[in-house]
């Protein structure tokens, strides 16, 4: 079997809190402590929430922690060493891993937000956030990248939707439509609503694509930042609810705000056989909605 077509994986998704550090060095080693436990569990996928790179301003004068611009542009100058240390990370635990994502400054000076994914052998490449939320684009200056991507890794063929993008239904049927058998979610969300339109949005997409979703979030406060001072949600796995998963769906999640990782066995091999012996047919159904919307729709009145 290829490396890309697993029948099952072990995957591990953070409830990762921002923290103020000392020093680069001491972001290093809460990175190296956290990967070390995943993989000494067994997980082969390690998946970090959106954001979570935000706690490199802490490294900032306290006046830049406090501006939201310039948090972005004081940024910058570890991104790179930010990026390797979860690529050494990945090699050395021999792990696919979804870095926290961060905001980047592409060459003509806008800033995207940014998840780089690394494997055993080093970088697997990066997808960007594709829709953004009125805080990213009306107060914060972060913008919307182009372009979707699937990844061949050994932990499976992967998408990776950040955070509002796993609202919005197509973008999710375009990375499956491209050979993605599993979606990772990183999120931040500061609000219990927010919370749950992320991992309602996950549940939906789950059982809408028939494909498994693994979400990880921010949790707790860093009030020194106006970017991710308030940080709520629960990590979670969630599957299609159908014949030999959760009847709701829900793999594994987190009972409370508590940081760490919510671990779970994926048998990728049953939920792609869904597709063909489930109880329902979404995927293969979704062009039927073309059919039902043809000719409009109609609207009657019982006055």
């Amino acid at each position: 079997m290829s490396e890309n077509h697993r029948p099952t994986v072990t995957v591990a998704t953070a409830q990762y809190p921002i923290e103020a550090f000392a020093d680069f060095a001491d972001f290093q080693a809460k990175a190296a402590r956290w990967v070390q436990d995943a993989a000494s569990r067994g997980a082969e996928l390690l998946v970090f929430p959106e954001y979570g790179a935000m706690e490199l301003a802490s490294l900032l004068p306290e006046a830049q922690q406090g501006d939201l611009a310039a948090q972005l542009h004081g940024l910058q100058p570890w991104r790179v060493a930010f990026v390797e240390t979860w690529r050494e990370l990945a090699r050395a635990h021999g792990v696919t891993l979804l870095a926290p994502s961060l905001p980047w400054r592409l060459d003509d000076g806008r800033f995207v937000n940014r998840a780089w994914l690394c494997g055993p052998d080093g970088d697997l490449g990066h997808q960007d956030k594709q829709v953004m939320t009125r805080f990213e684009n009306d107060e914060w200056g972060v913008e919307a990248g182009h372009g979707l991507r699937v990844f061949d890794t050994p932990a499976g063929r992967l998408g990776v939707l950040i955070c509002y993008d796993s609202e919005f239904p197509l973008l999710a049927r375009a990375l499956v439509d491209a050979g993605a058998e599993l979606l990772l979610v990183p999120s931040c969300t500061d609000t219990e609503a927010g919370f749950q339109r992320v991992r309602l949005s996950a549940q939906a997409r789950a059982i809408e694509q028939q494909v498994a979703i693994v979400h990880s979030p921010t949790v707790g406060e860093a009030l020194w930042s106006p970017a991710v001072d308030i940080n709520i949600g629960r990590a979670g796995v969630y599957t299609p609810c159908d014949h030999g998963f959760p009847p709701d769906g829900v793999l594994t999640q987190a009972r409370d705000a508590t940081p760490g990782w919510q671990l779970a066995r994926l048998d990728l091999a049953a939920i792609r056989a869904l597709r063909d012996h489930g109880q329902v047919n979404n995927h293969a159904d979704w062009s039927l909605q073309d059919a039902c919307l043809a000719t409009g729709v109609a609207r009657e009145s019982l006055a």
